[in-house]
């Protein structure tokens, strides 16, 4: 097959997020709720963060003027965190703790461990300047100032950001509603026996993985019979209730992959056949207006195609921003005999070696081998038509930066 014949990777993820359709619906959520959704609006910082200066360290807040002698400096007060504001008085100095606010007339803490108590009074080891230990009201975040923009997907940093600026409820778009659909008749769920040449239906939970992982809902699940009239009826069915429809097999060249003969005959097929190894028979179209994602059969294929290509539609279609990631360069542990005109997308993992760090790929990379994606890592990249050398620099991306 001709180069000519599939569609480059980047040219196909292009034409995926081009057709994305973000989701507009809304809803609020407690704050304790909201950990990988997505914001569906800006959100201000109400009053500044920190609201006044506090401390950053257990020690005494002092006027650094009143060092200059040498003298040791009496213990005029105490407070900690949540207390009320003191005023230091002149010539003294103030027992404080860690997030305490800063007395009126202080300008500078010093840690504890740089003092030595006598008596009631305390004697400074070492030099103190004005502002240290100090963290300034608003340092975090000015009243005014955009804490977090639309389209924040919230971890668990945002969640505390959130907390930290007073809000208890949170506005997140609706979860992407998403129908998985695998095909074949010889699949079997997983606890029933095997007959002759049945196996499996192991991709139906490789995509119930990842797309929870994506923070999506999901809303049919079923099994395709290998017949065209039910193919297309299942996939009308899906249309009607879910925002995607994500299916595996069916979309490549044999007389039982219906999946892309109904995409061509009942709706719209806009992309088929990639240059990528493995996944080059991935299709994408519609039912109606409801996009389908057509992965290939294959188990490595499903979970590759679906972090390549279907992460970056999905986090289209949920409005994300900010997803930037760009793999590393890391020497290669690994080398390849011929180069191919399609990209391979190498199951492999970081590991140490004589002259350290390198990426190590997993010896048998046949798309049926699921059992090599549970031990790599991450996929490294091999372009096309390039061989790959040992030591030669290759980009890796992990599977926690594909899923991000």
């Amino acid at each position: 097959m001709a180069s000519s014949d599939l569609t480059p990777v980047e040219e196909a993820i292009d034409h995926l997020v081009a057709r994305a359709r973000p989701i507009t619906r809304s809803q609020t959520v407690a704050l304790t709720n909201s950990l990988d959704r997505v914001l569906a609006r800006d959100y201000t910082v109400p009053a500044d963060v920190p609201p006044a200066d506090n401390s950053a360290v257990d020690g005494y807040a002092v006027r650094a003027g009143d060092l200059a002698g040498g003298e040791p400096l009496p213990v005029s007060g105490r407070t900690a965190a949540g207390e009320e504001r003191l005023t230091l008085k002149p010539g003294t100095a103030v027992r404080l703790f860690t997030g305490s606010e800063i007395p009126s007339g202080a300008d500078a803490v010093i840690m504890q461990e740089r003092v030595s108590v006598c008596g009631d009074g305390i004697t400074v080891n070492g030099p103190v300047s004005e502002g240290q230990n100090i963290r300034r009201r608003g340092q975090d975040l000015a009243q005014g100032e955009l804490a977090l923009a639309a389209g924040t997907r919230i971890r668990p940093q945002e969640m505390g950001l959130l907390g930290s600026i007073g809000t208890a409820d949170v506005a997140v778009y609706a979860k992407l509603k998403v129908a998985v659909l695998t095909t074949g008749d010889e699949l079997v769920d997983p606890g029933q026996p095997l007959g002759p040449g049945q196996i499996y239906n192991s991709n139906r939970y490789t995509l119930l993985g990842l797309l929870a992982k994506a923070g999506c809902e999901v809303v049919l699940c079923e099994a395709l019979k290998d017949a065209r009239d039910a193919t297309r009826k299942t996939l009308e069915r899906a249309a009607a209730e879910a925002d995607l429809i994500i299916t595996s097999g069916g979309v490549s060249v044999g007389e039982e992959d219906h999946v892309r003969a109904v995409l061509e005959e009942s709706g719209n097929l806009s992309l088929w056949r990639l240059a990528s190894k493995p996944g080059k028979p991935m299709a994408f179209g519609t039912i109606g207006d409801t996009p389908v994602l057509g992965l290939p059969g294959n188990p490595v294929a499903v979970l590759v195609s679906f972090m390549v290509m279907g992460m970056p539609f999905i986090r289209a279609c949920q409005s994300r921003t900010g997803v930037t990631g760009g793999g590393e360069q890391i020497p290669a542990g690994f080398s390849t005999e011929k180069p191919s005109i399609r990209r391979q997308y190498v199951r492999a993992r970081k590991s140490i070696g004589d002259d350290g760090l390198m990426i190590t790929a997993y010896p048998n990379q046949s798309s049926g081998v699921l059992s090599s994606a549970c031990w790599a890592e991450g996929l490294a990249v091999v372009p096309e038509n390039t061989t790959i050398n040992l030591g030669d620099p290759v980009t890796y991306y992990s599977f926690a930066e594909l899923l991000e």
